[in-house]
This record gives C-alpha cells, sequence and structure tokens, in this order.
C-alpha cells in the first residue's frame, strides 16, 4: 500500500480499480480535523488522475468504515471551532460526491453519524453480513447536518426522519430494504461483492460512466426541465470520443 499521506493509504491494479484506505484513525475509523483534511486531500490529489475508472473507500480497520466524528474533539469546540470542523466535514464529502470516477464504500461493521454521510456521497454502497447504520448525533446534542440531506433522497423522508430523530441504529438487512446500501454480502463475502460490482461498472465506457455520474449530481439540484435540456448536450459530447462507435461496433458484432 502506498501511503499519500498519513491517514490516507492506496492500492492499485491494472484495471484502473484503486482503493482508498482510511488508515490511523483508530478501531473505528473515526474523524477527528487530521484524518478529514487528510482523506479530503487524498480524494483531491486522485480526484485528477484520468486514468482511475472505480475507486473504492474503505477503512483500515474491519470493525468500522467510518465510526462518526471524534466526539472528545468536539466536546471542546465553540460556535467557530464547531462551524469551522463540521465545514471541513462536508468538505470531504462533496469531494466524494464530486469525484470524476464512480465510488464504492465498502462497509463492514459500523458506519455511524458523518461516516454514513461519506457513504451516503458515495455512488454505491457494499455492506458486510452484519453492518450497522445510524445517526446518532442528537444523542449528543448536536444535529445531523452536511451530506445527511442526502438522506432523504436515498431512503424518503420518513426513514431519514427515523434515523436522525431517533438516533436508533438499524442492521444491514433493513438498510437494504430502505435503499440505504445496495448489497449486503454474506458472510466472509464482503470484498467479492464489492469486486462483482467493479466488474459491473468496467464493463462499461469509462468516459460515459464519468459523464453519467456528473449529469446524475446535477440532476439532483436542476428541475426536471433544465436536467433534460442539459443532458443533450452532454449525450452530443460523448460522440467527441471513439468510445461510442467503438463499443458500438463490439455490441453489434457480437450479434452476429
Amino acid at each position: 500500500m502506498q501511503m499519500l499521506n498519513s491517514h490516507c493509504g492506496i492500492d492499485r491494479d491494472s484495471r484502473g480499480v484503486v482503493r482508498l484506505t482510511i488508515c490511523n484513525a483508530g478501531p473505528l475509523n473515526i474523524f477527528g480535523s487530521a484524518v478529514i483534511n487528510s482523506v479530503r486531500e487524498g480524494l483531491e490529489m486522485l480526484a485528477g488522475e484520468s486514468g482511475i475508472r472505480v475507486l473504492i473507500l474503505a477503512g483500515q480497520s474491519e470493525k468500522s468504515l467510518i465510526g462518526g466524528a471524534d466526539i472528545k474533539e468536539m466536546a471542546t469546540f465553540d460556535q467557530a471551532a464547531a462551524e469551522k470542523f463540521i465545514s471541513g466535514f462536508g468538505d470531504v464529502c462533496e469531494a466524494v460526491r464530486a469525484f470524476p470516477a464512480p465510488v464504492i464504500a465498502r462497509m463492514p461493521g459500523w458506519c455511524l453519524g458523518g461516516g454514513l454521510e461519506v457513504a451516503a456521497a458515495c455512488d454505491f454502497r457494499v455492506a458486510g453480513h452484519d453492518a450497522k447504520f445510524g445517526m446518532p448525533e442528537v444523542r449528543v446534542g448536536i444535529p445531523s447536518v452536511i451530506h445527511a440531506a442526502l438522506l432523504p433522497r436515498l431512503i424518503g423522508s420518513g426513514r431519514a426522519r427515523w434515523l436522525v430523530m431517533t438516533a436508533e441504529n438499524i442492521d444491514a438487512a433493513t438498510a437494504l430494504a430502505w435503499g440505504l446500501v445496495d448489497v449486503v454480502a454474506p458472510e466472509g463475502g464482503l470484498d467479492a461483492a464489492v469486486e462483482k460490482t467493479i466488474d459491473s461498472l468496467l464493463r462499461c465506457g469509462p468516459e460515459a460512466l464519468r459523464a453519467q455520474k456528473a449529469l446524475l449530481r446535477q440532476w439532483e439540484e436542476l428541475p426536471l426541465t433544465e436536467s433534460v435540456n442539459l443532458s443533450i448536450g452532454v449525450f452530443g459530447r460523448s460522440f467527441l470520443t471513439d468510445e461510442p462507435k467503438r463499443l458500438m461496433q463490439e455490441f453489434i458484432d457480437r450479434k452476429r
């Protein structure tokens, strides 16, 4: 594993798949200020690499993807420090959401609070059979903010309200039924389930996937008519590369 900085390790393979591992953040991969800044920097560095086809976001510990924010650090905050901290955490989520290539969250064990917000910013969420999810912020006197705003879009307003207002945890089966995760792996099968998702993505045109991700991000924010009209130009620009011609010809040849 190559270390980008003290909290970001990366592994690459020949297919253009990169795994970013959150390192040296304790047994539950807790996000304090130093981890937040390092992970954001790592994501921003990788975002400039056009050869990345899929990014996997993982934790060094098998107990968690991200166990949440550092409560010991937050307990010392005044208003200004709180806003600076949570803005930095939001920047990590946005760096994931804006990453040009598809991002898969690899989710063993716990994923809580800000960790679930980071996962919600990923394109795909693959959970272990024993994974647990929750938004416990209100139990320590703060609201869930920043990219918790993605939760109603993922699971509906009622279920999002239940998570952020009761602070109760849910298991992997419930998360799958709610649409909070895309896949729940069988015991011992988390990496195989991640690999199956990678395989699906690698069968697609890399430039088309990047364009599709950018469109999806814009569709979240634009009115319907603007979304439709915007996509026409994106469709046309895809033909400035050889990808449509090459992949369409491969499709035609397979049908013969």
